[in-house]
């Protein structure tokens, strides 16, 4: 079932997004060579704590999870691309980096995404394609926003994010998309990276969907999963990018809730 929110339940999910962004902010500024992932989840918390928000990962376990999800965050690095658990890993020059973070306040809930370098990687080919990629992954998660208008159906929606990853040559995750948000993390409906316009439910406003474009360079779409069974890798080795936004459809068109605010001028 698909559950309408109403103009104060959206405002409510717009205060979860603005810690969820905070949150994120925080971790990508800490993030430097040497840094440990655990260290960077430790910031995020601390954002989250402050705001009196709850953490929306943190003990998760969806069905056929080993164990209920130990993070606050989830942080993946080069060919991880998501549902990585931060860990005693310490930053490396170059390391592309996808954090995912959730909050909820009041009841109510807020998912994001960012994907960063740690600095610049040695090999300039390689810095030159985490550029493209990270850049192709904002496109497509743009595009999938710009289609979120009512009336518009869900297979626009995926369509749009699908042709921009695909006309660049990039891989789309096997299996995976954004999902409906709203008082759980994950609700109906599932949201395809990829999908022909024109078919699917048609979009009302008061739906709210965290869409969330995952990109492999080498093409594939495989993946594989590691022996702590929550991190997703690459097949084939490839490094990979997530970006993610909690958005809202409204009579006005697309509302991104998950923007980190900005402080009025004095």
């Amino acid at each position: 079932m698909i559950e309408i929110k109403t103009p104060a339940e959206i405002e409510l999910m717009r205060e979860a997004g603005r810690v969820t962004a905070a949150a994120l902010a925080a971790a990508r500024d800490a993030a430097q060579v040497g840094v440990r992932l655990d260290e960077l989840d430790a910031v995020a918390a601390a954002v989250i704590a402050d705001a009196g928000a709850e953490p929306l990962f943190l003990h998760y376990r969806p069905g056929g999870a080993p164990y209920p999800y130990p993070g606050v965050t989830c942080i993946s690095v080069d060919d991880a691309v998501v549902h990585g658990i931060p860990g005693p890993y310490r930053l490396g020059p170059g390391d592309l980096v996808s954090v995912d973070c959730g909050a909820r306040v009041r009841g109510w809930s807020g998912d994001a995404a960012i994907t960063f370098t740690v600095g610049e990687h040695p090999e300039p080919a390689v810095a030159r394609a985490d550029r493209a990629l990270v850049a192709t992954t904002r496109a497509a998660l743009d595009a999938g926003i710009a289609a979120a208008t009512p009336g518009a159906r869900l297979g626009d929606v995926a369509h749009a994010i699908g042709r921009v990853a695909r006309e660049a040559g990039y891989g789309l995750m096997a299996d995976h998309g954004g999902h409906g948000i709203g008082r759980e993390m994950h609700e109906a409906p599932h949201v395809p990276n990829e999908g022909r316009p024109g078919r699917g439910m048609r979009l009302r406003p008061g739906i709210v969907l965290a869409l969330e474009p995952m990109l492999i360079t080498g093409g594939t779409d495989a993946y594989v999963t590691d022996p702590d069974g929550w991190t997703l890798r690459t097949a084939d080795g490839s490094r990979a990018a997530h970006i993610e936004h909690t958005v809202a459809v409204t009579e006005h068109g697309p509302d991104v809730l998950t923007r980190l605010a900005v402080a009025a001028p004095a």
